[in-house]
């Protein structure tokens, strides 16, 4: 057999091998999550325009779907361990081309989000202690998370599982106090995840919208690849740290939703999460208000306070994710290759600083036109980021099956073939829920018509939004045939 050369990779292109384990992998991905975000922002919208009392059967079914994607997603980092995990899946199972096009996906994506969190920082600090508007707290943020991303992920990762495990204790403590006591109900489990409950109103109705919402909340678990390079056993660590964080996300956004649901009892859910939240002008209120009513109120308290931790921690979550796409791309050629480069103390230093200036600039501009941080730049960048990131899980179950079938190993049916086609048909519905109730998700629903009803009524900025993701993958497809300046031996190691 001919052997063929590869380049041996410079120390100024590899990320610091052995700075993570599988606990500090999961630290970045619960806290891209946000867990206590998602419990005081998502959960009362799924639980009134959604399907009620049944919103905690939603994120469980949207949780299991993920577990499905994860069987094939463990499966296929044994066989590519990349910065750019999407990207080199992708291309491994269907050629360069469509693993570069996803990578510019990927970017928008994190992207995306981390712009959406700095506009609900900003708002929920100004509000909180005034002071400064919410873009200069949002600025403030900013200089914090580029500081800290150009330091080696390992200190990330501490500062994280510190702050994680506050919002986790705190989320465990209260649902625990609101099930014990039973609420005044009892506890109706039939309630919130039977199927037929679950799937009141049809997918195309209300069901579906809670759908739209569960599947948002979960933006980030997907994460865990990504830190590879990075890991102690990249090859134990990634799928070890897939499955706990996904089974982690998932148990804590059902139990807690079905907590929320206990307190205020199952047959008033709606009614009590409308008065509570004042019509949903204050979602946070709800889990702050039971949290006050079955603990104390200091709970509530240190609660307002962790979800600015909580919001903190996505940002560097998000910031690491971005650059370090930026980073394999740039050190694959399809970028300036002083993007795939790392400072001394190992992280990929240029690519944090494109990644900071971009959301820089357009913190300052929505600052700039006086747009509103969570009307404008939380909830259309986060419908935008949610979109684009199940577009992508869509290809990369779709390259693992293609992939195996390629390149047969030891893995069993079930890991190559069952779980990815289930997760693919699960992921296929859910980008349809996302994008016919984007007009709910991202508050773009056309003039005059009521998109708690109909689906599809997007305003201009709404469609913007939707197609953004699509057209990316076509731009990047094209730029990845056409370009000629592509390392063509990096990729062929670590994508075709």
């Amino acid at each position: 057999m001919a052997l063929t050369h590869k380049p041996a990779e410079s120390s100024v292109t590899t990320l610091h091998k052995g700075r993570l384990g599988v606990i500090g992998i999961v630290f970045f991905v619960v806290a891209a999550a946000a867990p206590l975000v998602g419990m005081t922002g998502a959960v009362p919208v799924a639980i009134v325009l959604g399907n009620g009392a049944a919103a905690p059967g939603a994120y469980l079914a949207v949780g299991i779907t993920l577990l499905l994607f994860s069987v094939g997603y463990a499966a296929m980092s044994q066989r590519v361990t990349n910065a750019g995990a999407f990207f080199a899946y992708i291309g491994r199972g269907l050629g360069r081309h469509a693993g570069i096009a996803s990578a510019f996906v990927s970017i928008v994506a994190y992207v995306g989000v981390q712009l959406a969190i700095y506009g609900f920082f900003g708002a929920v600090i100004s509000a909180q202690l005034g002071v400064m508007p919410w873009w200069a707290w949002s600025l403030i943020a900013w200089l914090l998370v580029t500081a800290l991303s150009l330091l080696s992920v390992d200190v990330g990762a501490k500062l994280l599982g510190v702050l994680m495990l506050l919002e986790l204790t705190s989320l465990v403590i209260t649902s625990i106090a609101i099930l014990a006591n039973g609420g005044p109900e009892g506890l109706n489990f039939a309630a919130s995840f039977s199927p037929d409950k679950i799937l009141v109103g049809g997918l195309a109705g209300s069901a579906g919208i809670a759908f739209a919402f569960a599947f948002a909340s979960f933006i980030g678990f997907e994460a865990t690849a990504i830190y590879g390079e990075e890991s102690k056993d990249p090859k134990r660590a990634v799928p070890r740290a897939t499955y706990l964080a996904v089974a982690v996300i998932t148990v804590l956004f059902a139990v807690t939703a079905f907590a929320m649901v206990t307190g205020m009892g199952s047959s008033a859910a709606v009614e009590k999460t409308l008065s509570l939240s004042n019509n949903l002008a204050n979602p946070a209120a709800v889990l702050f208000s039971l949290a006050a009513q079955y603990v104390a109120p200091w709970m509530a308290t240190v609660m307002s306070i962790l979800v600015l931790s909580s919001l903190f921690a996505g940002l560097l979550a998000f910031q690491n994710a971005a650059s370090r796409y930026f980073f394999a791309m740039g050190r694959g050629g399809v970028l300036p290759k002083s993007l795939g480069t790392v400072n001394r103390r190992g992280a990929p230093g240029r690519a944090s600083v494109l990644t900071s200036v971009i959301s820089g600039a357009i913190i300052v501009i929505f600052a700039v036109f006086q747009l509103d941080p969570v009307l404008n730049l939380f909830n259309w960048f986060s419908g935008l980021a949610v979109v684009a990131i199940v577009l992508i899980e869509v290809l990369v179950c779709i390259a693992v099956i293609v992939y195996f079938a390629k390149n047969k190993g030891t893995e069993n049916v079930f890991v190559i073939v069952v779980a990815p086609v289930l997760a693919t048909i699960g992921l296929v519905l859910g980008e349809y829920l996302l994008i016919s109730r984007f007009g709910i998700l991202a508050g773009t629903a056309a003039e005059g018509v009521d998109p708690t009803v109909t689906p599809w009524a997007m305003s201009a900025i709404g469609w913007i939004l939707v197609l953004v993701p699509f057209i990316v993958l076509v731009v990047g497809y094209i730029i990845s045939a056409t370009r000629r300046t592509v390392n063509e031996e990096l990729l062929r190691d670590v994508v075709s």
